[in-house]
């Protein structure tokens, strides 16, 4: 609910609170960490979110729906790029139907934002959207995250979600994703995991993303190496850098795209 150093957005909106782990990606989730030290800070919204195992913030499974937060982007007169949920999961099981369908007449009714929803769920947006029946809102992208090979079919729920834009993070990339399909996927977000306790990103596996984009005329965008760089070394984030292929990749969704929006 605040502005951000998400370097694809600008602000971030979080009507749910809470989450539960899906896949090897969720391992290291900031969020967990994050919730944890939110609780610590007397945040009501956040507690008993997260327990500790082996030293770490692990998802409890409670999710919240805060009906409170929902009006926020309503106050927000500058147009800004906002990233919904970076603390949940709006699909996940938990969020029920009509407050989904509470966080989409919100933005139905601020059209100056563009909204991106990432979710690890695609199979149920896309059910969901689907069963709707609705035309997809001009200014809401939807995307899913994919970290490695073994849950590579995320990407054929999304292109079947009715929607403007879609995208992909492939964030962290822990994993070859082999020569994935990007059809009809506008937006490919790249990054490797930082933190204590990440893992390594591979230049190859960026290469194999890099290629589909090329092949898709899908926008690549390269957010970081991590704590891991290009030589297998093991630095702070910022020492690594952006720099892929001798320079900083920050493509967005083609503004043909966006001007249909």
């Amino acid at each position: 609910m605040a502005e951000t150093e998400i370097e694809w957005t600008d602000a971030t909106w979080n009507p749910v609170a809470g989450c539960s782990v899906m896949s090897a990606g969720c391992t290291n989730c900031y969020a967990m960490r994050m919730a944890k030290r939110l609780e610590a800070m007397g945040m009501e919204k956040y507690a008993g979110l997260t327990r500790t195992v082996n030293g770490q913030a692990v998802w409890t499974g409670t999710v919240r729906e805060d009906t409170n937060s929902l009006q926020i982007p309503l106050t927000w007169k500058k147009p800004r790029k906002i990233f919904v949920n970076s603390m949940s999961d709006l699909f996940h099981d938990a969020v029920s139907n009509r407050f989904v369908e509470q966080v989409w007449e919100v933005m139905a009714a601020t059209p100056h934002h563009h909204y991106q929803i990432l979710t690890k769920r695609p199979d149920r947006m896309r059910d969901m959207l689907s069963a709707w029946g609705r035309k997809p809102l001009s200014n809401v992208w939807l995307g899913t995250s994919i970290e490695n090979s073994k849950v590579v079919d995320r990407v054929d729920a999304l292109r079947a979600v009715p929607s403007v834009i879609r995208f992909i993070s492939f964030e962290p990339l822990i994993g070859s994703v082999g020569s994935i399909n990007l059809q009809n996927i506008h937006w490919a977000i790249v990054g490797g995991e930082s933190g204590p306790n990440a893992r390594p990103i591979r230049e190859e596996w960026i290469d194999q993303i890099h290629n589909q984009c090329l092949i898709h005329d899908t926008a690549f965008f390269f957010k970081q190496w991590g704590t891991w760089g290009a030589d297998n070394k093991k630095r702070s984030k910022k020492a690594n850098g952006r720099t892929y292929r001798g320079q900083v990749w920050d493509d967005m969704p083609s503004t043909a795209q966006l001007s249909a929006m």
